[in-house]
């Protein structure tokens, strides 16, 4: 049943609409080229420039690819959906034999519900499958452990933990030996040398995969991708200095984003648990700090294994990525199933002994969710035009473009977007009933349910429309149709530090860019955002005679700007 909810929720939608983040046509004009170039090892992506991150993804994205020839939208975005798949299967495995089955399973349904794990299995990053790969890597650590005492290494452990790293560096191997070296500290069953000699065992059986892409990386190279891997690597981490490279590591936050993230994370279910704070009875038990402390930590070493192991992960997993600078929101993942599984225990508390919450919840839900089917009817009927009513409020340009792509969804709305709508309506008809029976687990798995189409919604409908419409992929075909492009005379400026990089056009245009600055053309055609187009004038303007030829009517997601086609050739 999980597994045909995690299939509703991701494969019919992964093919819907274009590239509009700069993320994920980056990640895939990998894949491209590694099917054109037949280089699988190191291969050149935008302008000039090496692949630096581990492949394991781009070789799935590949794979997936060769039955029809090309690197699509569906393709690439297929892993991270299969690897959400394999994460929620596993999860409910791991925790259903161990736990309350029913925890688990409304475990899995937050996961599956909660935006920042949806978000990732619809996308072409590597992310979710570095989750996956770490997540089950613990899981079978502690099965390692539970079952056989730390005697022989499965070999699941080691593959596992080797493909994670294939996927984005040695955090694959060093975040998980790190959670189960603590874990096994709070055990207080093993001495010190056996949990040293357990990890530098699993951690050196685990970099035997890896390293034969790292070898064979090096030696296509160089020295100027060792800078790139210890800058991405080690330099985030320890907040280092990085010269050697073209861009900034950036992502540079402080410590409470991680939790701000978690927050938003968890939408909506932060909004449930939040709800139940209010009324919450807070007993004075007397006695000192310290010995609530001590309380507190005797209770920790006296949980259940699965319990003690779930909250030693997370810990250690909000420890570790608030040491680095760098700190992004996807980077937290692994930390959602054991987290999930104490917001799930924490969620039948409430719908057992705190009825009125889950209720005012599910009304909450119900209450938005109505509001919103109502300006989709009024909006579908003519009666209101949202982009008119924005426009008195708003002036910024890319909102307003937003408005405009949502609402051409809805006039006239296709087959498809009636199909989802009359499934939300479905669903809330069934919020309603349920909150008029006494049956609050009934109304739990209705809100959830709820949750579900409306994702669906925000996926099959909503974020199709902006998608398309912010795209990068109609102007591509427009300049390719009209100015003789090749794979010879298309040049962009590579340096984040001074300009921005069109992942998405340079995706659409078949992945073709050279880096103007590196070889200094005669002539050709440069495309830029319009705001760079400033900057490379005044730079240039000694040597080059730039002619815009045509532009972007609207702003394109992925930079924010507007992209420029103009052509230049030397004084």
């Amino acid at each position: 049943m999980v597994i045909v909810i995690c299939i509703i929720s991701v494969l019919p939608w992964i093919g819907l609409g274009d590239f509009s983040t700069k993320g994920e046509p980056r990640e895939a004009a990998v894949a491209v080229s590694m099917l054109e170039s037949g280089n699988w090892i190191l291969p050149q992506v935008y302008a000039n420039e090496f692949a630096y991150k581990p492949p394991l993804a781009h070789w799935l994205m590949a794979v997936a690819s060769l039955p029809q020839g090309y690197v699509s939208e569906f393709t690439s975005r297929l892993p991270s959906a299969l690897a959400f798949i394999l994460l929620i299967g596993f999860t409910l495995l791991f925790f259903g034999k161990r736990l309350r089955f029913q925890q688990a399973f409304i475990a899995t349904l937050l996961l599956i519900t909660c935006l920042e794990i949806h978000r990732a299995a619809m996308t072409t990053r590597v992310d979710m499958l570095l989750t996956t790969f770490m997540v089950i890597g613990l899981y079978q650590l502690y099965r390692w452990e539970d079952l056989f005492e730390l005697k022989g290494l499965p070999i699941s452990i080691p593959f596992l933990l080797g493909c994670a790293v294939l996927t984005k560096g040695p955090v694959g191997i060093i975040l998980p030996l790190f959670v189960f070296g603590v874990y096994l500290l709070m055990l207080r069953k093993y001495s010190y040398l056996e949990i040293c000699k357990v990890l530098i065992y699993a951690g050196v059986s685990s970099l035997f995969l890896p390293m034969i892409w790292y070898v064979a990386a090096w030696k296509q190279g160089g020295n100027e991708f060792l800078d790139v891997v210890l800058a991405e690597n080690f330099g985030r981490f320890f907040h280092l200095n990085t010269p050697n490279i073209h861009y900034n590591l950036g992502h540079e936050n402080g410590v409470w984003y991680n939790f701000m993230t978690l927050a938003a994370g968890f939408i909506p279910w932060t909004i449930f648990f939040f709800f139940s704070l209010f009324g919450l009875k807070i007993q004075k038990s007397g006695k000192s700090v310290k010995d609530l402390l001590r309380n507190s930590w005797n209770h920790i070493l006296n949980m259940e294994k699965e319990k003690l192991f779930s909250l030693v992960a997370l810990v250690c997993i909000l420890f570790f990525y608030s040491i680095p600078s760098s700190k992004r929101s996807v980077y937290l993942m692994p930390a959602y199933p054991f987290i999930a599984i104490f917001l799930a225990q924490y969620a039948l508390y409430i719908t057992e002994y705190r009825t009125r919450v889950t209720r005012i919840f599910a009304g909450f839900l119900a209450i938005i969710t109505t509001s919103v089917l109502s300006i989709i009817g009024l909006t579908m009927a003519g009666l209101i035009q949202p982009e008119q009513i924005a426009s008195r409020y708003i002036h910024r340009q890319a909102t307003l473009e937003t408005v405009e792509y949502v609402t051409r969804m809805f006039t006239p709305p296709c087959g498809l977007t009636i199909c989802i709508l009359l499934a939300v309506l479905a669903i809330l008809i069934s919020v309603y009933y349920q909150m008029s029976k006494k049956i609050n687990i009934k109304i739990l798995y209705a809100t959830i349910a709820l949750t579900f189409t409306i994702n669906l919604l925000i996926d099959g409908v909503v974020m199709r429309g902006i998608r398309i419409g912010s795209s990068a992929q109609p102007f591509a075909k427009q300049v390719q149709q009209t100015y003789p492009l090749d794979e010879t005379n298309m040049y962009v400026m590579n340096d984040l530090k001074t300009y921005a990089n069109l992942y998405g056009l340079n995706f659409y245009l078949g992945n073709k860019f050279h880096n103007f600055e590196q070889t200094l053309p005669a002539n050709g055609y440069l495309f830029c955002t319009s705001k760079d187009f400033e900057k490379i004038q005044k730079n240039y303007e000694a040597t080059y005679i730039f002619e815009p030829l045509t532009s972007t009517p609207n702003i394109i997601a992925d930079v924010r700007d507007k992209i420029i086609l103009c052509s230049f050739i030397k004084n």
